[in-house]
């Protein structure tokens, strides 16, 4: 015979000022649990955006980033020749690619951060088509002219249309200011390869990446088989959106382990909570608990009884930490991305999925808080809490 659940939610109800703070503490570590995986989540979804599964990139054999590529003018005419490229009028959509990193100061602390520069081609915008020009103009090839991400040009000092800054030995104009649909790329700043080349000091026929736009995503294997059996060419290919998903799994690790050990530990502190409050409603009601058996309830219905009343506080406790960090999905922060060594923006990403993940991992230390509570009630000596009637 089971224990109506009225007595439980009443049960919870007369004691409210120890509920509320097993509920807050087991709150707490929902909002830090969910918090972390939503940056975690945010950083990888970032990065993978920036990626295209129609285009392709090709890196020095061996490089494990773009930063470490080296590929020659020479290796980009075979690359540009090969089949399964896409083609216009304009000729081949490859873009070979400078990658460096500028300091700039940040608005919000005029302290210097890392921006990552990327000298492009001037067809960039017909290899990556989701990026768009939303205010000004695209760069003249030739120029010391840059097109800057939104974030960057949100987040650093001098990064808005028209205005002149100072990196490499010259003077750049802002010619434009693009959107890439919340990708990596908006954190970036794009300028001629070939300047950009000059500015670093690098032989000018030297460019770190090559990123080639595919006749169709089903061209892949073609393109990569065809350029990896020549033997003038010593590269590795990937899709770019493999790249990228590659590229943050050391950040989204990080972050995931950290944000694990904070709520490790902050989950031991609400499970004592919860230990806390059950046996104080044990040893309050000893006489209830001794009463319900001589009526009749069983052990079993007992502990079952009271693993409810641990599992409604944990439930509530997981409801509100998910509703307390809610508000963050969407905000932008920022971290170092180790791959490039450059800031990046990004946004937390709180999904339904983390949501749920955030209750069941409340509901578990209600049961982990409930457990032993619920099986001290059952074993409570009948005869001798009734005597005290």
């Amino acid at each position: 015979m089971a224990i109506p659940l009225i007595y439980n939610v009443r049960s919870v109800k007369a004691r409210w000022a120890s509920a509320i703070v097993a509920v807050l503490g087991i709150a707490g570590t929902v909002g830090v649990f969910v918090a972390m995986l939503s940056l975690a989540r945010g950083f990888r979804a970032t990065l993978v955006a920036s990626g295209s599964y129609g285009n392709a990139l090709v890196l020095r054999a061996g490089a494990p980033s773009e930063m470490m590529g080296a590929i020659t003018l020479d290796s980009v005419k075979i690359i540009q020749d090969a089949p399964g490229v896409a083609r216009d009028s304009s000729g081949p959509l490859v873009t070979q690619e400078v990658v460096g990193v500028v300091p700039f100061p940040l608005l919000s602390t005029g302290t210097d951060a890392n921006v990552q520069v990327r000298g492009v081609s001037a067809n960039v915008l017909l290899v990556r088509p989701s990026v768009k020009i939303v205010q000004g103009r695209m760069f003249q090839p030739g120029l010391s002219e840059l097109i800057v991400g939104k974030n960057a040009s949100a987040s650093y000092a001098g990064l808005t249309l028209g205005n002149t800054v100072n990196f490499g030995g010259g003077r750049w104009q802002v010619a434009g200011v693009f959107d890439a649909g919340g990708s990596s790329f908006d954190s970036e700043v794009w300028c001629d390869a070939r300047i950009f080349n000059e500015a670093l000091k690098r032989p000018e026929n030297i460019f770190q990446s090559v990123t080639v736009h595919l006749a169709t995503p089903e061209s892949f294997q073609q393109f990569k088989d065809a350029v990896t059996a020549d033997p003038r060419m010593n590269v590795d290919i990937t899709r770019e959106v493999d790249y990228y998903s590659k590229q943050s799994r050391t950040m989204t690790t990080l972050i995931t382990v950290l944000g694990g050990v904070v709520a490790a530990i902050m989950a031991i502190g609400a499970v004592f909570g919860a230990l806390n409050t059950m046996y104080s409603a044990v040893a309050e009601r000893g006489r209830e608990i001794a009463t319900m058996r001589a009526l009749g309830f069983g052990g079993p219905a007992v502990v079952f009884s009271f693993l409810v009343e641990a599992l409604l506080i944990s439930f509530v406790g997981g409801v509100v930490g998910c509703l307390a960090v809610l508000p963050l999905n969407g905000l932008t922060t920022g971290a170092m991305n180790w791959q490039t060594f450059s800031h990046l923006a990004f946004a937390f990403k709180i999904t339904p999925e983390l949501l749920v993940k955030g209750v069941i991992f409340a509901l578990v230390m209600g049961v982990l808080g409930g457990l032993l509570p619920a099986i001290r009630a059952a074993r409570l000596p009948v005869a001798t809490a009734l005597r005290e009637l």
